[in-house]
């Protein structure tokens, strides 16, 4: 999950507790557009009206999950309009002062429901890996990590087991009392997410030649998570500054429509950083770890990060003189294997080179050990 982050230099007036250490990158500033790649667009409206004549966009979503780990897509059952309504309503809740949103915050269940403040998400230490990269491709996530600024809202989508191992995954949403109608456009939002991704998934299991339903049946009844991010750019908008340090996701695959405000970047499988620019109307997914255990290593979790590019910070400035919200919101969704079921490589997977890296272990478990790796249990 995108549950990991960095530490920045606050702007001025701005609480400074994120220590700032050596950067991984020696230059001042990271330049954007060097010989970006184009991500093709994956139109998903022909497997929807028929599964069999869209074997070349299947075949496309398995080779991008291969030599990416990313994708972009267009669902025709979601508009740019239902994203434009779920940004309006988390802006609004990010908008509220910080002690209205301290009440929704639940300690107690690791921050996996609920608020998430500024200042507790933390990466995973991935200096060593950064450190091994052309200095033109090395992330500007400051080495070790610090402590995330940007706020996140845990949402559950969909039904919960009624027996688990694994009971605080699969916890009650915590309802804002500020936020009209706040559960309805969370659950729009989260439940139009998860048919993109069962779709999806349902096309990457043909493109690889698995029985369509392998990847859907092992996420049925799984702890998917609606997980806004809202990162305040009138408090942290310093040139570099991480909102999401470098990282891979946890879970299976992770769903997000278009931001009003650019900086996500991306390495590909030949670990290359390049800026992601998404249409308007499209929809953005990376594969997660799980995605990685499951098929042995052949799609492996991509890398990524959020930060505060020129184009971000134009944005912004567009945005204030427009009488906007400068929150940067995300409107991520994290889709989960089932706590109870097992990851290892499935299929023709089990016979990759690396499949014995992936040892059986309930996805549950996999969970626990990563947050507690970002110390979020």
């Amino acid at each position: 999950m995108d549950i990991r982050k960095t530490a920045v230099v606050a702007a001025a007036g701005a609480t400074t507790f994120f220590a700032m250490s050596k950067v991984f990158s020696t230059k001042e500033k990271k330049k954007e557009s060097k010989s970006a790649p184009t991500f093709p667009v994956v139109d998903l409206e022909n497997f929807l009206k028929d599964p069999k004549s869209a074997k070349e966009e299947c075949r496309l979503i398995a080779e991008m999950l291969h030599k990416t780990g990313l994708l972009i897509v267009r669902d025709p059952r979601v508009s740019e309009e239902e994203n434009d309504r779920f940004i309006n309503n988390m802006e609004a809740y990010y908008g509220l002062e910080t002690a209205e949103k301290m009440e929704n915050v639940r300690k107690q269940y690791h921050y996996q429901i609920g608020a998430t403040p500024e200042g507790i998400e933390q990466a995973r230490n991935h200096c060593a890996r950064a450190k091994g990269l052309s200095e033109d491709d090395r992330p500007v996530t400051v080495c070790p990590p610090g402590k995330d600024p940007k706020w996140r809202y845990f949402w559950r989508i969909g039904e919960r087991p009624q027996q688990t191992e694994f009971k605080q995954l699969n916890v009650s949403n915590v309802v804002p009392k500020k936020i009209p109608d706040f559960t309805e456009r969370m659950d729009r939002w989260g439940n139009l997410m998860m048919n993109t991704v069962r779709t999806v998934s349902q096309m990457a299991a043909e493109g690889f030649g698995l029985e369509r339903d392998t990847f859907t049946k092992l996420m049925d009844k799984g702890p998917h998570l609606l997980a806004p991010t809202g990162s305040d750019l009138s408090k942290y908008n310093k040139k570099d500054t991480a909102f999401a340090s470098y990282h891979y996701d946890l879970n299976f695959l992770t769903i997000h429509g278009r931001s009003r405000f650019p900086g996500l970047f991306v390495w590909t499988r030949e670990n290359k950083r390049t800026p992601v620019s998404m249409p308007k109307g499209c929809l953005l997914l990376q594969a997660g770890k799980q995605f990685e255990w499951l098929t042995g290593g052949f799609v492996l979790a991509g890398f990524h990060e959020v930060v505060v590019a020129d184009s971000t910070i134009k944005a912004k400035e567009r945005a204030e003189k427009e009488g906007r919200s400068t929150w940067r919101v995300s409107s991520t969704l994290f889709a989960h294997i089932a706590s109870d079921n097992t990851l290892e490589p499935i299929g023709k997977f089990s016979e990759e080179s690396n499949a014995k890296n992936y040892p059986a272990t309930k996805a549950g478990q996999q969970v626990s050990d990563e947050l507690a790796a970002i110390k979020l249990a």
